[in-house]
């Protein structure tokens, strides 16, 4: 399993690299790439070290969302979802296996209700808010998507399984935001819709790998 992610990290960093050769976005598009794989790829094995590569792409997330006009993923990713990241890492490694894989579980029906509700409702009270501010793009989509991947997120701390399915479904949401900048010629909006790409394939596996994990501990 070492020697797997030890190939999956150079794979990785190599592609990332590539990739910001071509984009002419070497520094900040490379690292941003780099990291959403990574990130996403031990968090799809249960690792807690996609926590650490988390904090980093959060940052430089914000970064870019900032640069972009895109100030509800800016103000989520930057002051939100970064200090997640420190509590996820110490929520997984307080719930470890013998294999150092995290603990996964899965929730109700009424789970479900809840979490879909809240989705709804702070979507729409989020985006109000940020069509307030001047310069704003995309407003509703841009609270929907931070709304839907705060869930997720939370799901993902508590190990719950169903934060992928959540992840995909936002992961819809980031490729039609990323692909109208990318349209607009906003500012890293390639590298951003290359990280979303690789997302959404990992979160495929990951919720492959999480219903394995779940049957695991059943």
């Amino acid at each position: 399993m070492k020697n797997k992610n030890l190939i999956i990290v150079i794979i990785s960093l190599i592609f990332s690299i590539i990739s910001g050769i071509i984009t002419h976005d070497i520094l900040i598009g490379s690292m941003l790439l780099f990291t959403s794989l990574i990130c996403a790829y031990f968090a799809s094995v249960g690792k807690k070290i996609t926590y650490i590569a988390s904090f980093i792409n959060c940052l430089l997330m914000g970064y870019v969302a900032f640069k972009n006009n895109l100030y509800g993923i800016f103000i989520f990713y930057t002051f939100i979802f970064s200090l997640l990241q420190l509590k996820g890492f110490i929520s997984w490694k307080e719930n470890e296996d013998e294999d150092n894989n995290v603990k996964a579980r899965e929730f109700t029906l009424k789970n479900g209700i809840i979490i879909t509700l809240s989705c709804v409702i702070g979507s729409f009270l989020l985006g109000y808010i940020l069509t307030l501010i001047p310069g704003q793009k995309l407003a509703y989509m841009d609270a929907t998507s931070n709304c839907i991947n705060l869930c997720g997120v939370i799901l993902g701390i508590l190990r719950f399984k169903e934060a992928w399915w959540v992840w995909l479904f936002n992961n819809v949401i980031d490729l039609s935001i990323w692909i109208i900048m990318v349209i607009n010629h906003g500012s890293n909006s390639i590298m951003m819709l290359l990280s979303s790409l690789a997302y959404l394939i990992i979160n495929i596996y990951g919720i492959i790998k999480w219903n394995k994990l779940v049957k695991k501990e059943k």
